[in-house]
């Protein structure tokens, strides 16, 4: 089973932007810190890519969690699979917290 992903877990776009949740959850605490939802929203930051469609502005996940919920949401998780628009890249997490795991 993969690391639940937690406010604070580095998650890149594929130019090396960093992934945001800006509404994690506030009730399910991973780590001491709030966990990540599939639904997000998700901002990228930083994102270098200049060349059109220009720079990575959200992401969307297309995978996470399938048995374990938090506020009714499944969580993000290690393996979790996401693309970052407008230019299509995925969205990739790097490194979180260990200790808790899902499926």
């Amino acid at each position: 089973m993969p690391p639940v992903l937690q406010l604070g877990a580095r998650i890149l776009c594929g130019h090396g932007g960093q992934v945001i949740d800006v509404m994690p959850s506030p009730r399910v605490q991973v780590g001491g810190a709030p966990a990540l939802t599939q639904p997000g929203p998700f901002v990228v930051g930083g994102c270098p890519n200049a060349s059109p469609p220009g720079p990575c502005v959200t992401a969307q996940w297309i995978t996470a969690s399938t048995r374990v919920l938090a506020g009714g949401q499944p969580l993000l998780l290690l393996d979790s699979a996401g693309i970052c628009a407008p230019t299509g890249v995925p969205a990739l997490p790097v490194v979180g917290q260990i200790r808790v795991e899902a499926e």
